[in-house]
């Protein structure tokens, strides 16, 4: 885990992995089921988006960025038990057509 011997991360996967660390860190608060759902949610969500998505794609990256950050301050709010996972792909064009 980590960057190989002379590698450093940039600047947006720093925030990724900061990200990804603060919604462990959040599931520690809750209680073990929901915190088991919320592992497995968050690891499977990270791991998909890092298999699907452009590294070069830094707007949309950083819209994911912004998504989960809102989600992570919802994660922390004691009355929140769980998160689920949302779909969302870069290439669905939003332009309703009448």
């Amino acid at each position: 885990m980590g960057a190989s011997k002379g590698q450093r991360l940039s600047g947006m996967q720093k925030q990724v992995l900061s990200l990804y660390r603060g919604f462990l860190r959040a599931a520690r608060s809750k209680p073990t089921e929901d915190r088991r759902q919320i592992e497995s949610v968050v690891s499977a969500e990270f791991r998909r988006n890092s298999k699907q998505i452009d590294r070069k794609n830094f707007l949309y990256i950083e819209y994911l960025l912004r998504r989960g950050k809102k989600q992570l301050d919802q994660l922390k709010n004691p009355d929140t038990m769980g998160i689920s996972s949302l779909n969302v792909s870069p290439s669905q064009n939003n332009n309703a057509k009448t």
